[in-house]
């Protein structure tokens, strides 16, 4: 399956036109594309199940911030993510602002039937997504963890859903775990990582997130990956997302370093939320609110508010009774909390 993915043109028919006319792709030279994924990627290894109200005050709150793409939920069996159980509701409750997307994880035809049932009732009305995400590994022990199946039986599930959300007009981004190293093989190799994002790109991803899914990249290992995936589907850094961990503090690193490169979406979640079942001691998502705050003074454009990011990462870390993951969000805190205590001081000696 995998060889007859490769075997393909080079470059999906998506992609034989100016890059700037696909709507999806952050293509200004200093704008960078925030993917927010703590909806579903950040929450849906907590073992208490988060309430949907919740689920869908944090998904309003974050189109409030800015951010462009809201990854909504997953449609998982919720036998093995409970926590996801409740997407449809999620999903048919939320507010939709036409500004922005907000795809859904799906990761085989059982997952896309439903999403196709919970839309088939929004016909002649404005549907709450039009975006799924796929996924499949670069690491074989890690793909076999996860999906119960090698990677080439894995592409072979996901090419017959990809085909089918096209034809329903839907939109297809494509994730790719463990880019850079495996709690089962250690080290990956980038080739690896190469083959997998050409498969994906000739099914109809129109974009490929490069996972370093339990934190263990380098700006170095994290650029091979890269490089590997470019030089295999004649493909541009622009159609590549950084999508990072920070359990060994490298998260930030490797995302700036992939933004100089070339690539101009990141995945994150605010309050730094998420983790990884398969490897014990990898933390969450590396924290959008430290991202936008180095991208802002690296002279970059996200077009979302770094106060509300931090507002609502704590917020949420509260509500799910987790401390607050991102550095960022702490540091501002702490200068509110000193600027505040400041003015009250200087207030009463006035007095």
């Amino acid at each position: 399956m995998l060889r007859s993915l490769l075997s393909r043109s080079s470059l999906h028919a998506s992609f034989q036109r100016p890059i700037l006319a696909t709507r999806t792709l952050a293509t200004a030279s200093n704008f960078v594309k925030i993917v927010e994924v703590s909806p579903r990627d950040g929450l849906q290894n907590e073992k208490a199940i988060v309430p949907t109200a919740t689920k869908i005050e944090l998904i309003r709150r974050l189109a409030e911030t800015g951010v462009p793409v809201i990854e909504a939920g997953s449609f998982v069996s919720p036998k093995w993510v409970p926590q996801m159980g409740d997407t449809p509701e999620v999903v048919s409750g939320m507010s939709v602002d036409s500004s922005k997307s907000y795809p859904v994880l799906v990761p085989n035809m059982r997952g896309l039937e439903g999403l196709f049932k919970l839309l088939s009732g929004y016909e002649g009305k404005k549907k709450p997504t039009d975006e799924i995400a796929i996924f499949t590994a670069a690491s074989e022990s890690f793909c076999k963890a996860n999906t119960n199946c090698s990677i080439d039986e894995s592409l072979q599930r996901l090419e017959e859903v990809t085909s089918r959300a096209k034809q329903a007009g839907l939109k297809v981004r494509g994730y790719i775990s463990t880019v850079a190293g495996c709690p089962y093989e250690g080290r990956i190799d980038p080739e690896a990582v190469g083959r997998v994002s050409k498969a994906l790109l000739n099914m109809g991803c129109y974009e490929i997130s490069l996972g370093d899914t339990i934190g263990a990249g380098t700006p170095s290992i994290m650029e091979a990956a890269l490089n590997a995936s470019i030089r295999h589907s004649n493909a541009l850094p622009e159609q590549f997302a950084a999508h990072c961990h920070d359990t060994m503090n490298t998260g930030l690193a490797n995302v700036l370093h992939m933004v100089r490169l070339g690539v101009r979406t990141v995945d994150s979640a605010v309050g730094g939320l998420g983790g990884c079942p398969y490897s014990p001691g990898a933390t969450g998502n590396i924290d959008t609110e430290s991202v936008v705050f180095a991208l802002h003074n690296e002279g970059y454009e996200t077009g979302t508010d770094l106060d509300k990011l931090v507002d609502l990462g704590e917020w949420i870390n509260g509500e799910i009774g987790r401390s607050n993951a991102s550095s960022a969000g702490r540091a501002v805190l702490a200068q509110r909390k000193i600027k505040a205590e400041r003015a009250a001081k200087a207030q009463e000696a006035k007095l």
